[in-house]
């Protein structure tokens, strides 16, 4: 048979999906039918290469979750390895009165070359690596895991949180959030997998210990009675035969516990092998060698010590911390003279007139950072801050329905180093200080710990929150806080800012382009509408109004055509606003409550809604007329029914009528916030609404 046979012949058993029956059923085989000698030992020596190649892709791997297939591979290893021993205890039962290599080499060579031909130290040896691997390997990795396996449980909704806080800020996509999910679920799994893969590793030591006894007895019992063979001839034979398959399957068993414990007690978060990791972090600092090397200096110099030894294992540490220190001098050296290096020769600019080019426009969006913040917006040094405002534009934009202009990003070397700020027209609108080499858990509402760390404020929401170390993190998500790194705190503060101030940044050019936009499906409509109906800026502030009061202008079609009709009617842009608000009623209320077919609302009481209308018919819109000890008990009364509609999971909803909602919308805008004022001819008519609160005594 060829290669190109061979290759065919793998290819279809790949593609018949045959490979798991066929190693079943090869370890069914193992346990039934009696094997020669030759293919015993071939099946031992595939059995150490097979745990060595285990051993070894644990290694050199960089995340647990790359090899996923591990607790698997840990079962079908285990299982194999005790088919190999029914196997041996029969060949070693049946054949071993007739010699060393009846049982095959392998067993005769670990039985006879590594203990030397004595079964004394053969049980010796024997047991020191039942204990090394049962005692010490096993139970270690099994109690990693179980912690592990809970942790990595208990942490998975504060993971989830984040993912979700993520994708709302818009930094991360969809696909990117439901990726992450994914992760999140497969490690979930695979350390679960392995707690209980523990225990077969676990269980396969101590039936080693149970089939050696069984195999010395019964060799003794079948050599004595069976074949005639003195005690201590039957005790040489036997004896040595079970030590040496004994050996023979402990080894290997050893190997993949140790490859089991290297999994669970990798620290998770690292893109680095084990002996990269090792390397790194264990000759990191050269001062923990050189004080190793005097120590074993004083050690080589006293009498009756082997001198020799120590001076030499003393002498290697020492010249392993100088060429660190070498190495570490020379990368600083080499860094110093690049940022001195001195900048090649310009030609002296020419002195030119000042013109309008040199008059800077204000910058309709602004963030400026501190020098410390400044490897979060560069690409070069790893910053992912670009693209997660990238991100916010974008989400903002899908949601609000207009283009949200570029952000302006640059140093400003009179902050704070660890300070950014937030800018619109040029006005500073939010700023706060963060820390680059830290990460932020804030607190949302709920948690079962406190963290060390330095106390603060998410600068967004005003929750409270602390700095903590990254190593933290997996700790920080256990007891239920919401973790995120300093380019998402900022992302995210910029993104409520741009969220709130959403009207300021739509104009004249914004509105047209949108214009223009539903001209290519709609001609006709938008022909009629601006100018010959509307003027552009009337148009623009119903815009500007709709966004103020966190109303999506994605229906552009239905917006216009509401202007289209009550624009030859009036002119005035609150009037128009509230025709454009009832005709996008079913988006405004699914926006608030979703799908319920209920609505809880918040009422005021007859006498005081009628109070107002006559107040605002009187005195206008500004509302000059009303008495200031009823505007506060309102407001107060309002404050905390909204308060109570909140905690009980409820979006808090104000139900007026139309002529007094645009003035109660501005009165609790900026002191109440999550209070959505909605008029009565609003509420769809497929909708029921469920008055849980009624605002209206006076003192």
């Amino acid at each position: 048979m060829d290669f190109t046979q061979f290759k065919k012949i793998l290819g279809f058993v790949a593609g018949a999906k045959l490979g798991a029956p066929a190693v079943i059923i090869m370890m069914l085989a193992l346990i039934i039918i009696p094997l020669p000698a030759f293919a015993l030992d071939l099946f031992f020596t595939f059995n150490i290469a097979f745990s060595l190649i285990i051993l070894l892709v644990v290694v050199y791997t960089t995340k647990p979750l790359e090899f996923a297939a591990f607790p698997s591979v840990i079962l079908i290893a285990t299982l194999f390895r005790l088919a190999l021993n029914v196997a041996s205890t029969r060949i070693v039962l049946l054949e071993g009165h007739n010699g060393g290599d009846a049982a095959g080499k392998v067993i005769e060579a670990f039985g006879a070359f590594v203990i030397g031909g004595n079964f004394a130290v053969g049980l010796v040896v024997f047991g020191i690596l039942m204990v090394i691997n049962f005692a010490v390997v096993t139970k270690g990795a099994g109690r990693i895991a179980e912690v592990g396996a809970r942790f990595t449980l208990d942490a998975m909704p504060g993971k989830q949180m984040a993912i979700d806080a993520d994708l709302n800020a818009g930094i991360i996509t969809q696909d990117e959030a439901r990726d992450r999910r994914a992760e999140v679920a497969a490690e979930s799994d695979f350390y679960g997998s392995m707690d209980g893969a523990s225990k077969f590793v676990r269980g396969d030591a101590i039936a080693g210990i149970i089939i050696l006894a069984v195999n010395i007895i019964g060799g003794l019992v079948i050599g004595v009675g069976q074949h005639g063979m003195t005690f201590a001839d039957a005790g040489e034979v036997y004896v040595l035969l079970t030590i040496g398959d004994g050996l023979v399957a402990q080894i290997p068993s050893l190997l993949l516990s140790t490859a089991a414990a290297m999994v669970v007690s990798r620290v998770r978060g690292s893109d680095q092998t084990v002996g990269s990791q090792i390397t790194t972090q264990l000759f990191a600092n050269p001062k923990a060698l050189n004080i190793t090397a005097g120590v074993m200096l004083v050690l080589g110099v006293i009498p009756g010590m082997p001198n020799l030894v120590f001076l030499i294992i003393a002498s290697a540490l020492a010249g392993i911390a100088y060429w660190i220190t070498l190495q570490a001098k020379q990368v600083e050296v080499a860094r110093e003279q690049r940022e001195l290096m001195p900048a090649a020769p310009q030609a002296a600019p020419e002195m030119k007139e000042l013109g309008w080019d040199d008059v800077m426009p204000v910058d309709m969006i602004g963030l400026e950072v501190g020098y410390r913040l400044i490897p979060l917006v560069d690409k070069n040094q790893g910053g992912q801050l670009m693209a997660r405002i990238k991100g916010v534009r974008k989400k903002l934009s899908q949601e609000l329905g207009f283009l949200i202009p570029s952000v302006h990003i640059r140093d400003n070397l009179d902050l704070n180093p660890t300070n950014y700020r937030i800018s619109l027209m040029g006005v500073t609108v939010g700023e706060a200080d963060i820390m680059p080499d830290r990460e932020m858990a804030i607190n949302p509402g709920q948690v079962f710990g406190t963290l060390d760390g330095v106390s603060c404020q998410d600068p967004a929401f005003g929750l409270e929150a602390v700095w903590i170390d990254a190593n933290q993190k997996d700790y920080a998500q256990t007891l239920g806080y919401t973790v995120v790194d300093p380019g998402t705190v900022v992302a995210t503060h910029l993104s409520h800012i741009l969220q709130s101030h959403a009207h300021e940044m739509l104009g004249y050019e914004e509105a047209q382009q949108l214009l223009d936009n539903l001209s290519k499906s709609a001609p006709k409509l938008v022909e009629d509408l601006v100018p010959k109906i509307l003027p552009l800026g009337a148009f623009v502030k119903v815009l500007q109004n709709l966004l103020q009061e966190s109303v999506a202008i994605r229906d552009m079609r239905g917006i216009a055509e509401t202007l289209a009709e009550y624009g030859s009617k009036s002119q005035d842009p609150d009037i128009l606003t509230s025709a454009v608000r009832v005709s996008l009623g079913r988006s405004i209320v699914q926006e608030i409550s979703g799908i319920e077919q209920e609505i809880p609302v918040i009422t005021l009481e007859q006498e005081l809604e009628q109070l107002l209308h006559k107040t605002l018919q009187t005195a206008g819109e500004s509302g000059a007329g009303l008495e200031p000890g009823l505007a506060e008990q309102m407001h107060q009364s309002l404050e905390e029914s909204a308060q109570k509609m909140e905690m009980e999971g409820q979006a808090a909803v104000l139900l007026v009528s139309s002529y007094i909602r645009p003035w109660l919308s501005r009165f609790v805008r900026h002191s109440i916030s999550g209070l959505h004022v909605l008029a009565y001819n609003e509420i769809p008519a497929d909708r029921k609404i469920k008055v849980v609160s009624t605002v209206g005594q006076r003192a």
